[in-house]
């Protein structure tokens, strides 16, 4: 049996109490970003929303949970350049349904698969003015900048060996359907609208796999 050196011990037993620490900080920056408003949460806002965004948002409350009423799909396009100096704009391709083809069938999906783009896109909505998509504050550019990077990092740097200088997003939302005994009317058509034009540029694409 190894006999660990006292420093040894004390090495582990701080990073063990340092771990510890830092668990239940984040924990508890969670809790009180799910949890209703209080004095707690009020005072301590910036640093609860330094933890949580963009990775960790939650789109639900502690006690009162908000089941999803819209199907909301992705697609992207990217604009290129060649070495000629030619620009072309690509179709469009499915980002949405490229999580959804991974998931269905699947006994074991990826919670990424299933909420990662989906949720950047809440981020995004929630950040940005519904009169003219401006970014409210320095969240809008991050969400921007969430969401373009997500894009990207399943297209790659470039497409057909052309760099890619912008891409762009195209939103398609519909309402979910009531129930079969319900009597509530709604309009289930989906509505589709496209974001403005984003430019790529080496800081979206770094770190990139």
């Amino acid at each position: 049996m190894r006999v660990w050196s006292v420093p040894a011990r004390a090495v582990l037993s701080v990073a063990a109490l340092a771990l510890a620490a830092g668990t239940l900080a984040f924990l508890a920056a969670l809790f009180l970003h799910v949890a209703p408003a209080n004095s707690v949460s009020r005072a301590y806002a910036a640093e609860v929303d330094a933890v949580v965004y963009p990775e960790f948002e939650q789109n639900w409350k502690l006690f009162a949970p908000d089941p999803l009423q819209q199907n909301i799909t992705l697609d992207a396009r990217v604009q290129t350049i060649a070495e000629d100096g030619r620009i072309s704009t690509r179709d469009w391709f499915g980002l949405t349904a490229r999580d959804f083809a991974a998931v269905r069938h699947n006994p074991a999906p990826s919670h990424v698969d299933q909420n990662l783009l989906r949720r950047a896109f809440d981020f995004y909505r929630s950040t940005h003015s519904e009169q003219d998509g401006a970014p409210a504050g320095p969240q809008g550019r991050l969400a921007e900048q969430y969401l373009k990077r997500i894009a990207l990092q399943r297209t790659g740097p470039s497409s057909d060996g052309e760099r890619i200088l912008q891409i762009q997003f195209r939103v398609s939302t519909a309402t979910v359907a009531p129930p079969p005994w319900s009597e509530e009317q709604v309009d289930t058509a989906a509505h589709t609208r496209e974001l403005p034009w984003w430019p790529v540029d080496e800081a979206d694409l770094r770190g990139l796999r």
